[in-house]
This record gives C-alpha cells, sequence and structure tokens, in this order.
C-alpha cells in the first residue's frame, strides 16, 4: 500500500483484544512494507559499517605503499557512500509510507466503527478520549509500527559487524562483541519504570483532552451561568498535572539517553586501550586498530535505534490500548443483517412499546421521560441500545437488514444534532432521494434568518450556500442550529423520519409555521416526531403518548388533552397539585356539589 493508494478499501477486521495484539495486527498486515524498510535499513546499515573497514584497508595500504590497493579501497570507499545514499533515501521514503499508511488504516477503522456505533458510541466512551485516540494516537501507533523494522535492521547490522570484527580481529573483536549486548541492553531494567512514567503522562494528558473537549463543547452554557471560570481552574490544574509527569518521564528518558552515551564510550576507551596495548606487542597492526575503533564509533548510530524502539512501545503502548478499547465495541445487533439490501415499506411498528407509526401518516409522541425518548428515538431507527425485540418496517425487522439499509429506511435526528463545519452547500450534500430540493427545505426548516446570519459573517460569500459554517455551528444560536439540521434531515427524504424534539429551541411564532412545512413537506411520508410541543401535537394525524416504556393511549391531541390527565400533565407542564386539585374539581361538578361550593366562597367572603 502506497499513500497515494489511500484509503484502504478495506481496513480489514482488527484484533482488538488488546493494544499490543492491535499492533501486531498492525505489523502484520503492513508486511511487504515491512519487508521493504528492512531490506532498504540493512543496506544503508552495513554500508555505513563497512565504512571502517574501508578506512582500515586505506591505512594499510598506505603504510605498505600500495598505489593500487589505495585505488580499489577509493572504489569501495565509493560504493559504500553510494548504497548509505540509496538506502537512506529509500528506508526514509518506506518508514514514512509504514507510518502514514498504519496511521490512516487505525483512523479509518476508527471512523467505521463509530458510524457502526452512532449515537451509541458517545455513552461508551467520552467524547475526548475518541478524539485522543483519532488524533495524537494514531501518531505513535504509527510511529512503533514503522520503528520496527529499522531497529530489526540496526539489530541485525550489529550482530553481522560483531561477527565481521571476530573474523577480522579476534583479540579486539571479541571485547566489542561481548560489551555490545551489555552496552544496548544496559537499559533495559530502566524501561518498566520510564515505561509507568509514560503511560502516566498519558493518561493525565487523555483526561486533559478529554475536559478540555467538554468545556469547549459547553462554554456557551457556563457562560450563560458564569461557570467558566471554574471550568478553566480545573483545565488549568489538568494541564499542569500533565506538565509535572511529562518532566518525570523526560527525566527517565534522559537517563536512558545519558546511559546510551556513556556506555559507547566506556567500551570505545576500552578498545582503544586495549588496542593501543596489542599494537605496541604488535599483535595487531595499526590499520586494524583503526578499522576496530572506527566500527565501534560507527556502531552508536545503529545502536541508538534501540532507545527508539523502546521510546516508540513505551508511547505507543498505551495509545494503541486506548484505540483497542473503542474498536472493540460491539453493536447489540448485527451491521450486516441476514436479509438483502432492499429497503422495505409500510408502517413502523415497535413491539417493546407498542408504538405504531402508520405508513404516510405524521405521528407524534409524547413521553414525560426526555432520555425514555431518546431511546426510544434511536430504537426505531435500528440502533437499540441494548438487546431487545427488533422495530419492524413494513413487518421486516430492521435489525434482518444490513446497517446501509437500515438506516437509508429510517432517519434519526437526535436533538443535539452536530453541524459539521465547511460551506453550506457541503454541509445540506448528502445522501438523498432527489425529491427535495435544498431551497424547499431549508423554506419548511424557516431557516431565512440563518442564511441572511450566515451571509453576514462570510465577507466573501455572496451566495449563502457558499457561506462557511464554524465547528459545530458555535457562531450560530440553538435554534439556528436545530433549523439548519431539520433542513439537512428533510433533504435526505428517508421512509420514515423520526425526529426528537426538533424545535426545542425555537420560539412559538417560528416553531408554528415549522410544524406546517414540515406537514406540507413530509406529505404522503412517515414522519414520527417526538415532542411536547402543542403546536406540533395539535399538527399530528395522531398522538402516542408513552408511559413507563409503553404506549397508554394514542389519539387527536386535542381529544387526549381533555381526557387524559397523564398526557395534560406533560404537555402542560401541570404538576401533582395542579393535577390532583383538578381531578378535585371535576369530582365536585360530577357530584352535584357545586352550589355547595358556591356557597362556601360566600362565607369566606363574608368572614374577610
Amino acid at each position: 500500500m502506497q499513500i497515494q493508494d489511500l484509503p484502504y478499501s478495506d481496513p480489514g477486521v482488527p484484533d482488538a483484544r488488546s493494544g499490543p495484539r492491535l499492533l501486531w495486527w498492525l505489523w502484520r498486515n503492513q508486511m511487504g512494507g515491512q519487508l521493504k524498510s528492512l531490506a532498504w535499513g540493512l543496506l544503508h546499515f552495513v554500508a555505513v559499517s563497512a565504512l571502517p573497514f574501508c578506512v582500515g584497508l586505506a591505512v594499510e595500504a598506505v603504510i605498505k605503499h600500495s598505489g593500487t590497493r589505495l585505488a580499489l579501497t577509493g572504489v569501495l570507499m565509493l560504493l559504500c557512500g553510494t548504497a548509505i545514499a540509496v538506502g537512506d533515501t529509500f528506508l526514509h521514503r518506506t518508514a514514512v509510507t509504514n507510518w502514514i499508511t498504519a496511521a490512516a488504516r487505525i483512523q479509518q477503522l476508527l471512523a467505521r466503527k463509530a458510524a457502526q456505533l452512532g449515537s451509541a458510541l458517545t455513552r461508551r466512551v467520552a467524547a475526548g478520549e475518541v478524539v485522543a485516540v483519532s488524533t495524537g494516537d494514531v501518531e505513535k501507533i504509527g510511529w512503533f509500527v514503522e520503528a520496527v523494522s529499522r531497529f530489526t535492521a540496526a539489530a541485525l547490522t550489529v550482530v553481522v559487524v560483531c561477527v565481521g570484527l571476530v573474523v577480522y580481529q579476534p583479540a579486539l573483536g571479541v571485547v566489542v562483541a561481548v560489551g555490545l549486548p551489555i552496552v544496548a541492553l544496559a537499559v533495559l531494567p530502566l524501561l518498566p519504570r520510564a515505561t509507568r512514567r509514560a503511560d502516566i503522562q498519558r493518561e493525565k494528558a487523555g483526561r486533559a483532552t478529554e475536559l478540555a473537549s467538554d468545556t469547549v463543547a459547553g462554554l456557551r452554557v457556563l457562560r450563560g451561568i458564569g461557570g467558566e471560570e471554574l471550568f478553566l481552574d480545573r483545565y488549568r490544574r489538568a494541564s499542569q498535572e500533565v506538565r509535572h509527569a511529562a518532566v518525570r518521564s523526560a527525566r527517565m528518558w534522559s537517563l536512558i539517553s545519558a546511559i546510551q552515551v556513556l556506555l559507547p564510550g566506556l567500551l570505545l576507551v576500552v578498545v582503544v586501550w586495549h588496542g593501543t596495548h596489542l599494537a605496541r606487542q604488535e599483535r595487531i597492526t595499526v590499520g586494524e586498530l583503526v578499522t576496530v575503533y572506527s566500527a565501534v564509533m560507527v556502531l552508536n548510530y545503529p545502536l541508538r535505534h534501540f532507545e527508539e524502539i523502546a521510546m516508540a512501545y513505551s508511547f505507543s503502548r498505551p495509545s494503541a490500548k486506548r484505540a483497542a478499547r473503542v474498536l472493540s465495541l460491539e453493536r447489540s445487533t448485527d451491521a450486516d443483517g441476514s436479509r438483502t439490501a432492499a429497503v422495505p415499506g409500510g408502517d413502523l411498528y415497535d413491539p417493546a412499546t407498542g408504538l405504531l407509526a402508520t405508513s404516510g401518516r405524521f405521528t407524534a409522541v409524547v413521553c414525560g421521560d426526555p432520555d425514555a425518548a431518546g431511546r426510544l428515538a434511536e430504537r426505531l431507527g435500528g440502533h437499540p441500545a441494548e438487546p431487545g425485540p427488533a422495530v419492524l418496517l413494513g413487518g421486516v425487522p430492521l435489525d434482518d437488514l444490513p446497517l446501509d439499509s437500515a438506516r437509508t429506511a429510517v432517519l434519526v435526528q437526535d436533538k443535539d444534532p452536530v453541524l459539521l463545519s465547511g460551506s453550506l452547500r457541503e454541509l445540506l450534500d448528502v445522501p438523498s432521494s432527489g425529491a427535495v430540493s435544498a431551497e424547499d427545505a431549508l423554506a419548511a426548516a424557516q431557516c431565512e434568518d440563518v442564511l441572511d446570519a450566515l451571509v453576514q459573517g462570510s465577507l466573501d460569500a455572496a451566495d449563502p450556500m457558499d457561506a462557511r459554517i464554524t465547528e459545530r455551528g458555535r457562531s450560530l444560536s440553538g435554534g439556528q442550529r436545530q433549523r439548519l439540521a431539520l433542513a439537512r434531515s428533510l433533504i435526505t427524504d428517508p421512509e420514515v423520519l423520526v425526529l426528537d424534539e426538533p424545535t426545542s429551541a425555537v420560539d412559538s411564532h417560528t416553531e408554528a409555521r415549522i410544524a406546517d412545512g414540515l406537514r406540507r413537506l413530509r406529505s404522503g411520508r412517515t414522519t414520527v416526531v417526538f415532542t411536547s410541543s402543542p403546536l406540533l401535537l395539535d399538527r399530528a394525524d395522531h398522538v402516542a403518548l408513552v408511559h413507563q416504556d409503553e404506549v397508554v393511549v394514542v389519539g387527536a391531541h386535542r381529544e387526549l388533552i381533555d381526557t387524559e390527565p397523564r398526557y395534560r400533565a406533560v404537555v402542560t407542564r401541570e404538576t401533582d397539585e395542579e393535577l390532583a386539585a383538578a381531578d378535585g374539581d371535576t369530582a365536585l361538578v360530577d357530584g352535584g356539589t357545586l352550589l355547595g361550593a358556591f356557597d362556601k366562597l360566600e362565607e369566606i367572603e363574608e368572614s374577610a
């Protein structure tokens, strides 16, 4: 896989049982790129390590006054230099490719998982954690995946050089062969502590990111209640904890780096001292001493990759653990389904509550518990939060349909819809039947003032469709965001449209016009609206009251407001005391005691 071939047509099924298993799965799925990186890394490192032997041969040629051998040595050095340049160039290309493709694979897997889970994702994992995984964590995961092949090439090079030195000059080669493993493995006792400190830093950084994300998302509300300073103080404390953890982690890694500099230096001192002693005894030549000395000097370069792989693993392990936790989440129902991809039509029926939305009609649902209403809306769209009987569309269980077909048939708009940044044209460019134009949808959602606000906020946009929408639509009011989201849903023109409190943030006059536009534009289509607004309820073909997760009564709004106290309590916001008083007044009238009530009222007035 090359960078220009991204994205993957199929990123695969990850092994999300743990962070290390996920890293291993990524490495195996990039075997071709890893082998290329290993080959170019071997060429580069071996060519670098061959230069000391060339230097030793050149010194011997000068000592023996051999011009031919010196010329041959020059040719060998030229070949080594060429191999170093070519190997380094293509090693860098393959390493960057492995890094980016691994990160892109994780991002695609996360995006696919988010699309499968829908709103259930943020109920099971904090939104800030998802952001942290999809941004900073994927880079660290990609770093370790690509560093494995470079580390392998460096380790093999060290082994080859040690073997070559033992064969070339056994007296000094044995010293190097014994000393290099000690140098490479000396930092192993420090790695667990460094890893723990890195884990703590990443954990605190993740919490700080979640806190920052939540604070920014609720900044408008926090300003309204004067709580922004409280949350800013919380973030300041969290960021200071991250800083202290980062300093502790950096201290440990600086100690590891210092050891990686000190021990090779001590090995070099031992080699020079012992080699000088052997040269004075004429047991080795000057050229052999220079060769071994240069080889030890050059080996510091591949040895650096031992430290890098340890750092890459310690930083990528908590990142991979978080990614595996998100990728291991599963839907309560199968996303593939067991039926064909054909989109069914007909009545929408929920066996769990008994809710029936007649095909082609406008059905309103009143539910006293907003959370229960949200769960019911998600279940109607085929996104149940927990296992249960499947919702039927035209007698076909939505759970048996492929996820794409179920979402094409039934579209659910949450009570807090999200607007993506970009132009209004891009926002409204959604899969649709083509029967509803953007102009008609915007008009039905009463977005005239929203378009004016967008044009005023975009100096270079004469056409409202080219106006820019900021992240999550933060420059717009809550009612304006609701109406844009409603227009986006209307454009899709699904077989069944489920709206959860679509007008909770707009004024009554605008709400009345939206109700008329919604009924007109969705004529002949099945529409289910969860609401307690009398304006919307009065325009519904029929209204269902859901109490304790069960439909208890169905009828017209005006009929239910007169005959059903529980319905009236939700719609008119009456308290229990007011309901009891109303029931008492009804009983007085029904019992023929109205006259006695007036007598009591006259006595009270006289005494007053």
